[in-house]
């Protein structure tokens, strides 16, 4: 029987709402976890003490052993520069060319590997989800963004030192529509969470959906994934649209995936889906079955991611632990 270890490995997703830290062992148990909101769009300098400040907490309130701390991995939004472990932009957070690795190396002691948050989500879902014995999986998460991620045959596909894979900047329409990025009509600018809730802000100031406006009104801030669940129960016909509309664009986006890459699993994630997963999921599916060519119509499956906020810190510290030990 092999010796029990007593390492300790740390993974930490910085979203674009809140920062999340979990500490694991070798099996992956938890042995302690930290949430913290984000604030909104903080400097870098601010936000990366919170980023320490977290990790600090979380070793302290569950009493563990810094000199256990085998690594971290961090995955953060927007790309990022592999090599030195550094975030390049975050056009929803407002940081740029950010030394993540430096700073975290340096105050925990320890190796640090940052990734993409998508990346490591997916990942996390590679190796414990919805994903999981893919030979190629591809995620998408509409957010206040939208994300995407690509593991292929165990590994996470990157660029030359730098990350990749940021479906959400891929033009997807001839719009005008914009998002934190200067291309227009993007699959960000169509479909992300956000986009939505503007739109719905649109039709709650119409009159258009009356459960919206009792519920949130047209602060874009309180238009969340489940308040859009919400006003779709309650029968607001317009939003339900909005929804199905971006869900489609998401289609479209999954067929251009599929005829480049022949992915056998599309993983979509985030609290969007997770708020109404029958709905996305199913005009997902059949918006790209109808629209891919045939031969690779019944070659993949869309599904829901399974590790809600868990998949990206855990994939994270799994891919840390893969990088540090090999």
């Amino acid at each position: 029987m092999a010796e029990k270890s007593d390492d300790i490995w740390i993974g930490f997703d910085l979203g674009g709402t809140k920062m999340l830290a979990i500490a694991y062992d070798d099996q992956y148990n938890v042995l302690g976890r930290r949430r913290r909101k984000t604030r909104g769009r903080e400097g870098s300098d601010s936000g990366i003490a919170r980023i320490g400040s977290t990790i600090e907490r979380l070793i302290a309130e569950n009493d563990l052993d810094a000199k256990r701390i085998r690594g971290i991995g961090i995955g953060c939004p927007g790309p990022i520069d592999l090599d030195n472990g550094r975030i390049l932009t975050t056009p929803n957070l407002g940081w740029d060319d950010v030394d993540i690795q430096k700073f975290l190396q340096k105050n925990f002691d320890c190796p640090v590997v940052v990734l993409n948050d998508v990346d490591a989500g997916l990942y996390g879902e590679y190796q414990f989800g919805a994903a999981k014995g893919s030979r190629c999986a591809v995620g998408i998460f509409p957010g206040t963004g939208v994300g995407g991620a690509c593991v292929y045959e165990g590994t996470i596909l990157q660029g030359a030192g730098v990350s990749c894979m940021e479906i959400g900047h891929t033009r997807i329409s001839s719009g005008s529509r914009s998002s934190g990025f200067e291309l227009p009509g993007t699959l960000e600018a169509e479909a992300s969470r956000l986009s939505i809730a503007a739109e719905a802000a649109k039709a709650v100031f119409r009159g258009d959906a009356p459960a919206l406006a009792k519920d949130a009104g047209t602060d874009l801030a309180d238009i969340r994934s489940g308040a859009l669940a919400d006003s779709i129960k309650a029968g607001d016909k317009v939003v339900r649209r909005l929804v199905e509309e971006a869900s489609e664009t998401i289609g479209i986006s999954v067929v251009n995936i599929i005829h480049l890459l022949c992915p056998d699993t599309i993983v979509l994630g985030g609290g969007l889906v997770e708020a109404m997963e029958d709905l996305i999921i199913g005009t997902v599916t059949k918006t790209a079955r109808k629209s891919v060519m045939s031969v690779y119509k019944d070659r993949f499956r869309v599904v829901a991611a399974q590790l809600g906020d868990d998949a990206g810190v855990k994939g994270a510290a799994a891919w840390a632990r893969r990088k540090i030990e090999t």
